[in-house]
């Protein structure tokens, strides 16, 4: 039976040729390590999010007198709904995570250099989505530490001169953080972002496609294997996928504490600010190096140009060399670059 509908399938659309051609046809290097999962590591967290975001959405309610009250529902009340809020709150920590990862990795192996600079500046947009996807849910749950990070995170807008303010009224739709702010947030979590990281994705997959898989830096001609991707590296994606899925149930059950501290738990409160409100772990080295220069405009500034020189770094450096030990002035800068983030980070989680 399931033969005569895949040949009844087959036969319009020539499923086969498809699956032939994408998957166990589909020939990539041999000696592909462990970096190379962390794109299916992020596609495997991107359902994650979007299966558990979609079983939270039947009963959030997005409005302020409510909405702490929707989610202490689902955690408190609906059956498995704690278990479902904390994946989905995990899930998106450990994308982050693997974000940075799957960046670093590339960054360090030269996989963005020609001909795969699309890949590497879609990576980039799709890196920006991902923060701007934590920074709008973050304020959903309206709780005391959602409400002051959003507040001092927007805050950070007005450094530009002469319209920082007004950025600031435009994303919050007010002078403060209320209603407004709380829809505009909803419809970026929950619309728009989704709707450009499906698009993007499918580009970034395109691309990744009609370049091919780059082999690890160093690999010569003569040793550069290739095999099918199903079965061989589908089964070395799979193994690093439920790595980071029982990574991910580790936090998950045994430490739920380290992303709902006690202001997580509070409903939001404009008139009381609990003391050391700080942004999420990602955004930390952001807020620190904001706090380190003395000119708020100028700690912006800096930020927003080490972004745009990492989305055109392709067009930048475009020798062919890519094995980091015959790149000194690169891997020093790179590291350096690195040590600076960790720095910033746990700085601004200690101080």
């Amino acid at each position: 039976m399931l033969k005569k509908i895949i040949d009844w399938i087959d036969e319009r659309v020539k499923i086969r040729e498809v699956i032939e051609n994408n998957l166990t046809g589909y020939m990539v290097p041999a000696n592909l390590n462990f970096w190379y999962s962390m794109g299916a590591v992020l596609l495997a967290m991107l359902f994650i999010q979007f299966v558990t975001g979609i079983l939270l959405l039947i009963y959030y309610v997005p409005h302020v007198d409510k909405a702490f009250g929707s989610v202490t529902y689902i955690t408190n009340e609906v059956p498995f709904g704690w278990l479902i809020r904390r994946v989905h709150a995990m899930a998106a920590n450990i994308f982050i995570a693997v974000l940075f990862l799957h960046m670093f990795s590339t960054l360090f192996m030269g996989s963005y250099k020609k001909p795969r600079e699309l890949q590497w500046m879609s990576g980039c947009v799709l890196f920006a989505l991902g923060l701007l996807a934590a920074l709008s849910g973050y304020l959903l749950p309206w709780s005391q530490l959602s409400y002051w990070a959003t507040t001092v995170a927007t805050n950070t807008v007005s450094a530009f001169p002469f319209i920082g303010n007004e950025l600031v009224r435009w994303i919050r739709g007010a002078e403060r953080v209320e209603q407004a702010t709380l829809g505009r947030f909803f419809a970026l979590h929950v619309i728009v972002v989704p709707l450009l990281f499906l698009g993007l994705v499918a580009a970034h997959l395109f691309f990744i496609r009609r370049t091919g898989i780059s082999s690890p830096p160093g690999t010569r001609k003569e040793e550069l294997k290739k095999v099918p991707f199903v079965p061989h590296f589908a089964l070395e994606d799979l193994k690093v996928i439920y790595f980071f899925v029982g990574f991910l149930f580790i936090f998950v059950f045994f430490y739920p504490r380290l992303y709902f501290p006690p202001d997580a738990l509070k409903p939001a409160d404009p008139f009381f600010t609990p003391p050391h409100i700080k942004p999420e772990w990602y955004f930390l080295a952001n807020y620190e190096t904001l706090k380190l220069i003395p000119s708020k405009f100028l700690g912006v500034f800096i930020q927003l140009a080490v972004a745009l020189f990492l989305f055109l770094l392709p067009l930048v450096d475009t020798g062919s060399e890519r094995y980091p030990l015959k790149r000194p002035f690169f891997l020093t800068f790179a590291i350096l670059g690195v040590l600076a983030f960790l720095a910033l980070t746990i700085l601004g989680e200690i101080l």
